[in-house]
């Protein structure tokens, strides 16, 4: 059972085959990649190819930036500019298996650090759904700069 229940507001959806040396798409066609295991993890590293890791930071560093944007206007504060920076690596686990981790960079050039900060922290803490997701599940690191 989820630990928190939602009212679905969208829904996106993506089938893939072939796994890390695959391709996967979705069903409204608007992402289609191949996907190629990178030579440092043991793979073929094929050119023109992304990685499961590469669309989780790019995801996650629209939905933070988007989640941002969100809390700033209810704070009447600019962040028009702000650039989201998510670094994703995967590696093996301590447990055994393996995870992912995040260093999250945000740079806000319209605000003092400590007005950028504050904004982050409640985007990360109470707004942005990656954060929810993700929130004690992996090794998280937020920096953020401002003016």
């Amino acid at each position: 059972m989820a630990a928190h229940t939602i009212k679905p507001l969208v829904t996106a959806v993506a089938n893939s085959t072939g796994g890390r040396n695959g391709h996967s798409e979705t069903t409204d066609k608007s992402v289609s990649v191949n996907l190629s295991v990178r030579k440092e993890m043991g793979g073929p590293g094929l050119p023109n190819t992304t990685t499961p890791e590469h669309l989780f930071a790019a995801g996650y560093a629209a939905c933070f930036g988007g989640a941002l944007d969100f809390v700033a206007k209810q704070h009447k504060k600019d962040v028009s500019g702000a650039v989201v920076t998510c670094e994703t690596s995967v590696g093996p686990r301590e447990g055994g298996g393996f995870g992912i981790s995040v260093k999250m960079h945000v740079k806000c050039p319209n605000l003092s650090t400590a007005e950028a900060e504050a904004l982050v922290h409640e985007t990360h803490e109470k707004v942005c759904p990656y954060s929810h997701a993700t929130r004690g599940n992996i090794d998280m690191q937020v920096e953020v700069e401002g003016r």
